[in-house]
């Protein structure tokens, strides 16, 4: 057992990390009531958890080259746990947001690059995929545990608990730094590329924060936006900004290498077809998975009205299949192949989309609602089994940290961008389906229509009936117009839901198309560009 103590400690990394934002997403509810505050505003700063950690993941896999694996790993720990005892200690959601969302992810952003290379430096072989299939089962028991314990602690105690508990297993690991070791390191320390870490977390940055506010601006037609740009709402030009400057970060990156410097990202790396479809299908992976742990617990609390430990309890199946065939897909993907269990995966997340939608009703069927959830379950289980060994094995040891950072990257803007689309989706939706309910009903007078268009001018919210019943009473509307608002808003926040599900099934359908170059099989299988499940570390394009 010796031999597995590293990954252990490794593990717990990873569980702890998935933990966090499980937590967040069923104490949603919980967060608006204690800070006074909305659900956009929570979701804003569940985003920019993840965007914090896609911005700078690359430049913390850059940091493990220039000042060691292990030294990065235990350095993040330390800045993770100083975000988590802040978050507990959060007076306002600006406090929480710099504690979970900026120095938390931070901390992040160190330790997972980091880790992933510790893990594929540690064990070869059988052993390593063993090793990943270990690591996507304790993602899939951080999600398993997060919504239960976060749910019962939030009902019963408080949230803050949670990141209390966060400190503590984090100076638990620091006692146990011996566990991990790490080979010397030979050669010249590289250099970080400052203007190439600039320029990647500011078109980052910009992307998401164009796609999370389009909920509130709008795409095109501008509804509350801050600024407009002739005439439109700001957010495609934001996003174009961002996809701008990724552009010039490109160009940089290539500059440095033809002038012999060391880049930020080895730009030929992507030219590995293994590795860009693993990396693509990770993004897609977590934007699906994010995106529907960001919708449902909003079906499960807002419309169904339970508190955060019956939503957990709701989420339970899906946590449940995902352990258990993310750990026993490790050994299936090596007998068959990355790439069958992979479409494997997405076919069952197909189905599964289409099984939640018929769920979303009124009144909720507990049974078929648990069986849509353990489908989704299985489906990312079997993602989570083969995706770190192939993106991992798609490289040699001097790459790993890099390419760490590129793994990380690809699913925390998968996150960011599950949150910040699939809500926006879910907004646009729910405020066109009112808008159109409310046109549509007979019993609402010409003026009651009014006030609400005007309403809905200043943006939507995804609150509870008795929430609009109230607001419709406070504009003086009599009472069976009341009722009328109400019931015609009930009947959108189902539109609004399955709107937002639905562009989940559509990310799952378009994740097909990357997946021709992963790898097919075990020695003598080759991909479709000819890579094996794991090639040797020479293989592909040198530095």
């Amino acid at each position: 057992m010796r031999r597995w103590r590293a990954l252990a400690v490794l593990g717990t990394a990873q569980f702890l990390m998935v933990l966090d934002t499980s937590v967040m997403n069923v104490s949603i509810s919980q967060l608006v009531d204690d800070f006074d505050t909305e659900v956009t505003t929570i979701q804003a700063v569940i985003t920019l958890y993840a965007l914090v950690m896609a911005a700078f993941m690359v430049i913390g896999g850059r940091l493990g080259d220039i000042l060691g694996r292990r030294r990065l790993f235990f350095l993040g720990l330390m800045v993770y746990g100083t975000g988590s005892a802040l978050t507990a200690l959060a007076p306002t959601v600006w406090v929480l947001a710099l504690g979970w969302s900026v120095i938390e992810g931070l901390g992040a952003a160190m330790v997972l690059p980091a880790m992933a290379a510790l893990v594929a430096e540690s064990y070869r072989g059988p052993d390593r995929a063993v090793a990943y299939g270990v690591i996507g089962g304790l993602a899939g028991a951080g999600i398993a545990v997060g919504p239960l314990l976060g749910g019962w602690v939030t009902t019963y105690l408080t949230w803050r608990l949670v990141f209390a508990g966060e400190v503590v297993v984090v100076v638990a690991m620091l006692c146990c730094r011996r566990m991990i070791t790490e080979a010397r390191r030979t050669g010249p320390r590289p250099r970080l590329d400052g203007v190439g870490a600039v320029l990647s977390a500011a078109g980052l940055g910009l992307g998401v924060l164009g796609v999370l506010q389009s909920s509130t601006w709008g795409w095109v037609s501008p509804r509350n936006p801050p600024f407009t740009v002739l005439g439109f709402a700001p957010t495609l030009f934001v996003v174009g900004a961002g996809v701008a400057v990724l552009g010039l970060f490109v160009r940089w990156e290539r500059r440095r290498e033809a002038r012999g410097a060391e880049p930020l990202v080895h730009l030929p790396l992507l030219g590995r077809p293994a590795l860009r479809s693993g990396l693509l299908t990770l993004l897609g992976q977590n934007l699906i998975l994010l995106g529907l742990f960001f919708v449902i617990p909003l079906y499960l609390q807002v419309v169904q009205g339970f508190d955060a430990f019956e939503t957990g309890l709701r989420l339970l199946p899906v946590s449940i299949t995902m352990l258990a065939a993310s750990m026993l897909a490790s050994s299936l993907g090596r007998a068959v192949g990355p790439r069958r269990i992979v479409r494997l995966a997405l076919a069952t997340m197909a189905v599964a989309v289409v099984w939640l939608l018929a769920t979303i009703d009124p009144v909720i069927d507990d049974a078929q609602f648990a069986g849509a959830m353990a489908l989704v379950g299985v489906g990312t289980g079997l993602l989570a089994s083969q995706l770190g060994n192939v993106v991992q094995s798609s490289v040699g040891e001097e790459e790993r940290s890099e390419v760490g950072g590129l793994q990380f990257t690809a699913q925390n803007l998968g996150s960011a961008l599950g949150t910040a689309l699939i809500g926006s989706i879910l907004l646009g939706a729910l405020a066109h389906a009112f808008t159109a309910q409310v046109e549509d009903d007979p019993r609402l007078s010409e003026a009651a229509r009014t006030q609400t268009g005007v309403a809905l001018e200043s943006g939507i919210s995804f609150v509870t009936t008795d929430q609009v019943r109230a607001a419709a009473k406070d504009a003086g509307l009599p009472p069976s117009e009341v009722e009328a608002v109400a019931d015609s808003y009930a009947s959108a926040q189902l539109n609004g839901l399955k709107a937002a599900i639905l562009a989940t099934g559509g990310v799952t359908l378009a994740s097909f198309l990357v997946t021709p170059n992963l790898p097919a099989g075990r020695k003598g299988r080759t991909g479709a560009r000819g890579e094996t499940a794991a090639p040797a570390p020479s293989a592909g394009p040198t530095r």
